[in-house]
């Protein structure tokens, strides 16, 4: 069986703490591709056009392992190529990251509302991982799980690309136990605690997800925590990890989390309102780590609007 050759490093350092985008050559056995311009026009222009790649010829972009591409170059499969893509302009979130806890193998930070967690769509240096790469001189910093970009709260990141699998898999097989905190309306008439078992579907390019009839796929724990004035402050313990499970289990029970712009209706796309975050905070962490074996527990220091 032939073994695929490793990838070299790449020359291009990483910018606002985004690494370049690295491109193979594929093989072109009918010979379509005679230079290396023929090559990225045909991949890129339709989507970015043919005069935004000759442009970046011309400034030097496209990098290979010996410095800036000629376009005119003879086109060579299995060549790596680099380049640094366009970022789209970005809102700065106004908030700061705290870092709860970092050593020479993670990092655990309290993730402001707003920030994603990383590179996705239109935001890409406006993220968590871009800003603490920066930040904390960190280049190889990748995050062990995903917390949603509207959600606040504790993220764990791995400082070593040969750490990374280990705790990923603490998370992929949830041996992580975590618990949130959210902000919704009080009904003295719900029973809590109780625990919501559904079949949540999320289609690709809707933004929100639903309950549909079916074996469940989604368990979620809520209690209550205290309540004042109409409002109440719950603890979610989530079993599964579906996208958006606790805010769709809140709203199937009638309480949906304050600010949610999604549950029970989605709200019109428009500028943040970075003075209306929902009210969804991962509260703690807690995990037997898997390279020392101690055992590891973090909570959050943010607070909720409302009730605290």
């Amino acid at each position: 069986m032939r073994r695929r050759s490793r990838a070299p490093s790449s020359p291009l350092p990483q910018l606002h703490g985004i690494d370049p985008v690295r491109v193979r050559l594929p093989e072109d056995p009918e010979g379509g591709w005679t230079t290396v311009r023929e090559y990225l026009v045909d991949r890129y222009g339709a989507a970015v056009g043919a005069g935004r790649v000759e442009g970046m010829l011309r400034d030097g972009r496209f990098v290979g392992v010996d410095g800036p591409v000629d376009g005119d170059e003879p086109y060579a499969a299995g060549r790596h190529l680099w380049f640094h893509r366009d970022f789209p302009a970005e809102t700065p979130v106004p908030f700061t990251i705290g870092v709860v806890h970092r050593d020479e193998r993670i990092v655990v930070v309290d993730k402001p509302h707003f920030l994603a967690t990383m590179p996705r769509g239109r935001h890409v240096t406006e993220t968590a991982l871009a800003r603490l790469r920066r930040d904390l001189g960190l280049p190889f910093l990748q995050p062990a799980h995903r917390l949603d970009r509207l959600t606040a709260g504790l993220v764990l990141f791995v400082v070593r690309p040969e750490d990374r699998g280990a705790y990923q898999t603490l998370f992929r097989d949830r041996a992580v136990r975590k618990s949130y905190e959210a902000v919704a309306p009080y009904d003295p008439e719900l029973a809590l605690p109780v625990t919501v078992r559904s079949r949540i579907d999320k289609e690709r390019g809707v933004m929100a997800a639903r309950e549909v009839p079916g074996e469940p796929n989604a368990e979620s724990h809520v209690e209550l925590l205290a309540h004042a004035g109409g409002l109440a402050r719950y603890r979610l313990v989530p079993v599964t990890g579906r996208t958006h499970q606790l805010r769709v289990h809140m709203n199937a029970l009638g309480l949906p989390i304050l600010n949610d712009p999604l549950y029970p209706v989605v709200r019109a796309d428009g500028p943040e309102d970075f003075g209306r975050p929902l009210q969804l905070l991962a509260r703690s962490l807690a995990f037997t780590d898997p390279v020392t074996g101690e055992p590891r527990s973090f909570l959050s220091r943010r607070p909720l609007s409302g009730l605290g």
